[in-house]
């Protein structure tokens, strides 16, 4: 079976919670696991960085990595996020994770270090050789400093095994339908622009990994599947009712809004770990007041 039969629909990049004395908030997170499956999203998707990845240790990621495994209990597909601006090291991260169960792995492209397009061609063609799990591709140039290119994602499409999809938060739709266009048969495309899911898959996309999907899995999800059944007047609605929500969730930054979100529905506390900050009160009370509409 591949990528685009087991991870259609929506995938949840889900946040970490964390208590008031900064631990990880297992609790919590049980819940937020349990919320989002009952409201029937298709997959989820931990370690991802609006789990805050990168302010999360070693053992960190491994006991969420376990603890995931262990409540979703094959009720869903999992995929773990395993990237990093250091080839190597994200290398050994891959060898050494407990794995063994996630249908796959999202990589997010080198961040900051910029890297040319052979050098983030060589970075991935060196991370799915070792990979256990086929490799998902993620894209998000306003993040990392630096764009795949359709060609550059076409490339590794057919020249490396082990390459089995992207997640594409460009923003760019041309760029998108190119790789759709062009791409294998069995290779997965998502989109990461949650703002931009209904279009993308007007274009061809299997779906999207969605923050908005934290705290709106049951009609972000329902609209995502409308979709794919190519009925875009039921799903149009939907789209237009999530759309304000989506702009509050990226007024400031990701995770800071969906962790706000997820706070007034009694999920989590609207904890962050330094050097993210939580929402402005401004920002937040739009949110109270979304909320109750």
């Amino acid at each position: 079976m591949n990528l685009r039969t087991q991870l259609k629909g929506t995938g949840v990049a889900i946040v970490t919670p964390f208590k008031k004395n900064m631990l990880v908030d297992f609790d919590a997170l049980g819940k937020l696991i349990d919320f989002i499956i009952n409201n029937k999203v298709e997959y989820i998707v931990t370690l991802g960085t609006t789990g805050e990845t990168p302010v999360l240790d070693a053992v960190e990621k491994e006991d969420i990595i376990n603890y995931t495994f262990e409540k979703v209990n094959g009720r869903v597909p999992i995929v773990v996020g395993v990237g990093g601006n250091n080839t190597k090291e994200v290398m050994e991260s891959l060898q050494s994770l407990p794995l063994e169960k996630a249908t796959a792995v999202l990589s997010a492209s080198p961040y900051y270090n910029k890297p040319s397009q052979e050098g983030i061609f060589q970075h991935y063609k060196y991370l799915a050789e070792a990979s256990p799990k086929p490799l998902i591709l993620y894209n998000v140039p306003g993040r990392t400093g630096s764009n795949i290119t359709a060609d550059t994602t076409l490339r590794l499409t057919y020249e490396v095994e082990n390459i089995a999809g992207i997640k594409e938060a460009s923003g760019n739709m041309i760029q998108c339908m190119q790789i759709l266009k062009d791409r294998p048969e069995n290779f997965l495309v998502v989109s990461g622009d949650d703002h931009l899911t209904l279009p993308l898959i007007a274009c061809g996309m299997d779906g999207v990994i969605s923050v908005a999907a934290n705290c709106f899995p049951a009609s972000f999800s329902e609209m995502v599947r409308l979709c794919l059944n190519d009925n875009f007047n039921a799903a149009r609605p939907l789209h237009y009712k999530c759309l304000q929500g989506n702009n509050l969730l990226f007024a400031e930054n990701n995770p800071a809004g969906v962790k706000a979100f997820l706070f007034e529905l009694g999920l989590i506390e609207n904890v962050l770990r330094l050097p993210l900050a939580p929402l402005s009160n401004s920002i937040h009370q739009q949110i109270k007041d979304y909320l109750k509409e």
